[in-house]
């Protein structure tokens, strides 16, 4: 008999789309946040150097320390924050380390406090620790910023975490300092504590970044090298503990995951080194591309009602549209090869709405507004989706 916890997992509709998209050749593919960039060929290089010098046995659970050395350099070089290494747990991707955060700080009944919309896994995630899921509503005219207020409402004396994602998977949406700082306030006055991910930190366009760390040592950091360096199926991240929960940390790493593959952290440690001007140009190229579908959301007559900050996503308020969001989304793939992701995927305040990634080319970005611009010629706005 299959489990509650595991009846009670939603599947991810970003993957079944990407499924049902893989089996046409034609399709444009925004429905994943898969950058179309290659990883920096040092960092493939010192990959292979790595497996050829025989570095594929275990390592420790916590990672290798010229990894996490160099982690702690990166704060302190784009924050001026000092993190001490021994407070990193690399991880195989940033996933784990959000399972580890919420292992050990969640018991059964706990509350975890997110926005909504939210990243598609977070609620997943919690129930997978039998934590019990208290949201916070965004608005699109608010910029998708969250007030401090709402989440000061939601925290009861059963809350133990915050989980805030800067920038944000699927609005775009970058949390200013103030606000960040006061959200580890709210957090702090109800015992609980920030669990931030911050995995597409160095995608922001149009907002400063800042990582929590700046206004707290008491917090969960979630990074990795997925999103930066186009290092998806590397599977490399990690996570920044508070000194209190290093040791339970650690022994849950050793456990649940065992450690990272051996010699991808080497090519972590290449992928840190990667030359600031290659960044910039990749975050020049994903802002060209953002303000090209922005245009296109509203040649299109459908409501945007803000401009994605960072992350390479924005939500398209598809209401307007003849049917519901799942059925515009199937319309897009089946009848215009275009594959995007219904909103519903992250939360009920996105039910109206698909998320669009531009994440490909720009080429590829263009051809879908011309097939997306055709067929929302034929479609009768008053009338049922055809």
């Amino acid at each position: 008999m299959v489990s509650r916890r595991g009846t009670e997992v939603s599947p991810f509709l970003a993957m079944d789309v990407l499924e049902r998209a893989s089996e046409r050749s034609d399709v444009i593919h925004l429905e994943v946040g898969e950058p179309d960039f290659a990883p920096p060929d040092r960092v493939v290089d010192t990959a292979v150097e790595s497996l050829r010098a025989g570095n594929t046995n275990y390592t420790a659970a916590r990672g290798k320390p010229a990894l996490r050395r160099a982690i702690a350099a990166r704060y302190d070089r784009e924050y001026g924050v000092t993190v001490d290494p021994d407070r990193i747990v690399v991880t195989p991707g940033s996933s784990p380390g959000l399972l580890l955060a919420l292992a050990a700080v969640v018991d059964p009944g706990d509350g975890v406090v997110l926005t909504d919309p939210h990243y598609a896994c977070y609620p997943n995630f919690v129930r997978t620790v039998s934590g019990r899921i208290e949201t916070v509503p965004l608005r699109a005219a608010d910029g998708y910023q969250p007030r401090v207020d709402a989440f000061a409402a939601a925290v009861d004396a059963s809350t133990r975490a915050l989980l805030l994602n800067s920038p944000a998977n699927p609005t775009g949406a970058v949390l200013d300092g103030d606000t960040l700082d006061s959200l580890v306030g709210v957090a702090s006055d109800a015992d609980a504590v920030p669990i931030v991910d911050e995995i597409y930190h160095g995608l922001s366009y149009d907002a400063e970044e800042h990582t929590v760390l700046e206004y707290t040592d008491d917090a969960f950091v979630l990074d990795g090298f997925s999103k930066r360096y186009a290092m998806t199926g590397w599977r490399l991240g990690w996570l920044v503990a508070p000194p209190d929960y290093v040791d339970v940390i650690n022994r849950l790493a050793q456990n649940l995951l065992i450690c990272a593959p051996n010699f991808v952290q080497d090519a972590g440690v290449a992928a840190l080194e990667t030359p600031p001007a290659r960044l910039d140009a990749i975050r020049d190229t994903y802002r060209e591309r953002r303000d090209l579908l922005v245009d296109a959301v509203s040649d299109w007559g459908l409501d945007l009602g803000y401009t994605p900050q960072g992350a390479y996503y924005l939500l398209a308020d598809v209401s307007d549209l003849p049917g519901d969001a799942m059925e515009i989304a199937d319309l897009f793939l089946e009848e215009a090869g275009v594959a995007v992701t219904p909103g519903i995927d992250f939360g009920d305040e996105a039910a109206d709405y698909l998320r669009l990634s531009y994440a490909t080319d720009a080429a590829a970005i263009e051809t879908a507004i011309e097939r997306i611009d055709r067929l929302l010629e034929t479609v009768d706005r008053s009338g049922p989706i055809r």
